[in-house]
């Protein structure tokens, strides 16, 4: 897709609004477009926005990132509606990994309910999922105020707490004890291929994500969903950060 963009007429600039992380390469979605399209403005489109609720004109925000801050401010402008809003950022990776880090963990909050562990274990996954999400964003230099917003924390939420997520959907069949190629047949779910690009990330940079680390042992068979409940449960105590 990446490479037919480029190949489009013109200089008009790339908005990337995928999430995830390329396997192999590791390469960030405005990477992927800039490796297409050398010399071509690129920007990110993140947030928490069902594409059903968009579609149907109900209240949406989210985040729109380009390193040049006047191209972020212009494609706002150009992109927003009555229902619509965008905020600018010229924080182009701290957009990135919250989308591309939301979908794992989504996974994780849809085993759970898949399992019935409960409304509390839930929330405590996505609490200590963003705490991985956080500790991987400011490895890579992205800002707080990126993390704790709308493609951060605002997306993190609404994808680990409805059905409408295809990746909360995919977990929720796994925690109900579908196998993983059956639970995929619901709808592409980019955790699935986000988490092994993820986890191989984090290792390089010595980030710990132990709830991420469960979703790839989950998805690559090496875990079963009891296993994944042990190993976050009997980790060492520790302080909260």
């Amino acid at each position: 897709m990446a490479t037919r963009l480029a190949e489009a007429p013109g200089s008009a600039p790339l908005v990337s609004c995928a999430k995830g992380i390329e396997r192999g390469t590791h390469a960030f979605m405005t990477e992927v477009l800039r490796q297409a399209a050398p010399g071509r403005p690129t920007a990110i489109l993140s947030g928490p926005s069902f594409a059903a609720d968009v579609a149907a004109g109900l209240p949406t925000a989210v985040t729109l990132a380009s390193a040049d801050e006047g191209l972020a401010r212009a494609l706002c402008d150009a992109l927003r509606g009555p229902n619509l809003r965008l905020y600018h950022s010229t924080d182009v990776r701290g957009v990135e990994i919250g989308g591309a880090a939301k979908n794992v963990l989504a996974i994780a909050c849809g085993v759970a309910v898949g399992y019935g562990l409960g409304a509390s274990a839930t929330a405590a996954l996505i609490a200590r999922g963003f705490a991985e999400l956080r500790r991987f964003g400011e490895a890579f230099g992205a800002r707080g105020s990126t993390l704790m917003g709308l493609s951060g924390l605002g997306d993190l939420v609404l994808t680990c707490s409805s059905p409408q997520s295809r990746n909360f959907a995919f977990g929720q069949a796994l925690g109900r004890g579908v196998n993983v190629a059956e639970a995929g047949k619901g709808g592409l779910a980019e955790g699935v291929f986000t988490a092994l690009a993820l986890i191989e990330l984090a290792r390089e940079r010595g980030v710990d994500m132990p709830i991420a680390n469960c979703v790839e042992g989950l998805i690559e068979g090496s875990l079963d969903v009891a296993g994944a409940v042990g190993a976050l449960l009997g980790r060492p105590p520790k302080g909260e950060e």
